[in-house]
């Protein structure tokens, strides 16, 4: 799986982190979830972490979704 890139967290005032991908909001957490995010962020990788996070990961679904009948005319690598 391709390492995730491009994302960064703003820890804000009133215990808010908003986080980014390559400047874009991607999501914003508050309250106890922020807390989580923050302890967990600097224990792990905070790339990964925040593409867990933001649901902006790898789902597995690609196979699934060559194999549909729709997909059939596409070039299969």
């Amino acid at each position: 799986m391709p390492r995730a890139h491009g994302f960064a967290y703003t820890a804000l005032p009133a215990g808010t982190v908003l986080i980014t991908h390559h400047g874009r909001p991607a999501g914003t957490l508050r309250g106890p979830r922020a807390d989580a995010f923050l302890t967990e962020v600097t224990s792990g990788d905070p790339q990964l972490v925040m593409a867990r996070w933001t649901g902006n990961y790898k789902r597995g679904n690609e196979r699934t979704a060559r194999d549909h009948p729709r997909n059939h005319h596409r070039d299969r690598r």
